[in-house]
């Protein structure tokens, strides 16, 4: 009764928004989540999920215009005006992905790996498709239908910046960077993407000697294209094969020369090209960092930072590499100079702030917790923070502090639930502790008391009292104590009363147990 109490209510929700017509393909679909709505999920999850893939790519500014002006001329063709934006990420990763409202990005990884503007704008058109077509839409859509009643949920934690932000990166940008498109989906984009190619200007073949690339790379099992684009965007010779269907119909459709753009593609990726001994250094600096051979791990970056020093990150692996060595000082000079060079990269802010707390510098570290949070919220910089403000005395800041970092399931964010429940669980034990009233199959009335924090408690008391069917209490309440309880277990009070009903429980008080 009550599932399809919520599966009437989610289309009843369905209705009032009711049916709409896809903005590419025409065809009519299902649409709860408005062209306004999009947009904001896009602009809300762009800055983070670019941070926790890597940032922005800022040793070469001349390329980033480059792919904007790429994708801004793919954009005036494209079948839906959204507010587009375009980004390269400082990521060795090939991949790229499309956020819905139009928000786009691709890796330095991917680049290097095209070999024309066109084949950069079969990219980009594949990608503005998913966005114009609403296919990120509809796998949030997809989404709530099958939880029932999601709806308004998801629409309240857009609101709750702190929280959506929380683990590294949004929950829901996270989820929709790595949707797996089906099938039907990559097809309408290559075709859609290569109409784009076309309008704009740009020779379709390109897409399909993408497509061939890649479906030749995934049959060699390559880790970093698994890791990336085909993760989301599974290539196929179905795909290969659709694309030369659609290029000779575009051939026939667009007279004309269409420019493949192979020498301008090659100019704009020239310093890449060129850095690109220092980022593959960089990657095995941070392969045999994570084998622990800190040795060829600091003989690799240093090699890395010779050859480009532009790169803040190679100064920041740096610094990780000297706060392993507990070598504080110097990570800090280290971080501070990858600050110097991309001020913007949440992480840099957050290490340093580590190695000053590490130094005893507390107020370098609280400034710097705060400005890694400015960027990104964590719940490494916000469980610091409230560690900090505690020190300092201010109980309020560090319960608000660690209220934020104890939504996330990481170690930092278990950690700083267990401090939340040591500093406010005693003034509020209600808000750990949950009691009820059951009536077993005799008519006797027992308290299920569960402690809901993730420390253990004694000295649990409860005030109970019979109630009648309309909720009137039937005697005067009377108090029980529970011994202990274990974090995320209950304990069963059985009262003296019999009833047919039930009875109302509220804990009064509690102390930790350690």
């Amino acid at each position: 009764m009550r599932n399809s109490f919520r599966y009437s209510i989610v289309m009843a929700m369905l209705l009032l928004v009711g049916c709409g017509t896809n903005p590419v393909t025409g065809k009519q679909e299902l649409q709860f989540i408005s062209t306004p709505g999009e947009i904001k999920i896009g602009q809300e999850n762009y800055a983070p999920s670019r941070q926790v893939q890597g940032g922005d790519y800022v040793v070469d500014t001349e390329l980033q215009l480059y792919v904007r002006r790429v994708g801004e001329r793919l954009a005036k063709v494209s079948d839906r005006e959204l507010p587009y934006e375009f980004t390269v990420l400082n990521s060795s990763v090939p991949n790229a992905w499309a956020l819905p409202g139009g928000k786009i990005a691709i890796n330095r990884g991917l680049l290097t790996e095209l070999n024309s503007e066109a084949e950069l704008a079969a990219v980009l058109g594949h990608e503005i498709v998913h966005a114009a077509a609403r296919h990120g839409a509809k796998s949030q859509e997809r989404g709530m239908i099958i939880q029932g009643g999601l709806l308004a949920t998801q629409i309240a934690t857009q609101d709750k910046q702190s929280a959506a932000l929380i683990a590294g990166g949004s929950m829901l940008g996270a989820q929709l960077l790595t949707t797996r498109y089906g099938r039907s989906a990559e097809l309408e984009s290559d075709e859609y993407g290569m109409e784009y190619m076309a309008r704009a200007g740009y020779d379709p073949k390109a897409a399909i000697e993408l497509q061939k690339t890649f479906v030749r790379l995934s049959s060699g099992k390559q880790s970093n294209w698994l890791a990336g684009l085909f993760a989301s965007h599974p290539p196929s010779q179905q795909r290969v094969d659709a694309n030369i269907e659609t290029a000779k119909a575009l051939e026939v459709k667009y007279k004309g020369t269409l420019e493949m753009g192979r020498e301008s593609y090659q100019r704009a990726i020239a310093q890449i090209k060129r850095d690109q001994p220092a980022y593959d250094a960089q990657d095995k600096a941070l392969a045999a960092a994570q084998k622990k051979d800190y040795k060829t791990a600091n003989s690799m970056i240093d090699k890395a930072i010779k050859l480009q020093p532009k790169e803040a990150k190679f100064y920041g692996l740096k610094g990780d590499l000297a706060m392993n060595a507990k070598q504080y000082k110097q990570a800090v000079g280290y971080y501070e100079q990858a600050i110097q060079r991309y001020p913007e990269y949440f992480a840099f802010h957050l290490q340093e702030g580590l190695a000053k707390k590490a130094l005893g510098d507390k107020a370098g570290a609280k400034q710097a917790f705060a400005a890694s949070n400015a960027i990104l919220p964590t719940p490494t910089a916000h469980k610091e923070l409230g560690e900090l403000s505690l020190a300092g005395g201010d109980r309020a800041a560090a319960l608000q502090h660690f209220q934020v970092a104890a939504q996330s399931s990481s170690t930092d964010g278990q950690a700083a639930a267990a401090s939340l429940t040591r500093l406010d669980l005693p003034a509020n034990p209600g808000k750990y502790i949950k009691a009820s009233a059951k009536v077993d199959k005799a008519g006797n009335v027992i308290l299920v008391v569960r402690n809901m924090s993730a420390l253990p408690v004694r000295d649990v008391k409860v005030a109970a009292a019979p109630i009648d069917p309309d909720g009137k209490q039937l005697s005067r309440a009377q108090g029980f104590t529970v011994a202990s309880i274990p974090a995320q277990k209950y304990a069963v009070v059985k009262t003296p009363w019999a009833a047919p009903n039930s009875a109302q429980a509220q804990v009064q008080a509690a102390s930790l147990a350690q």
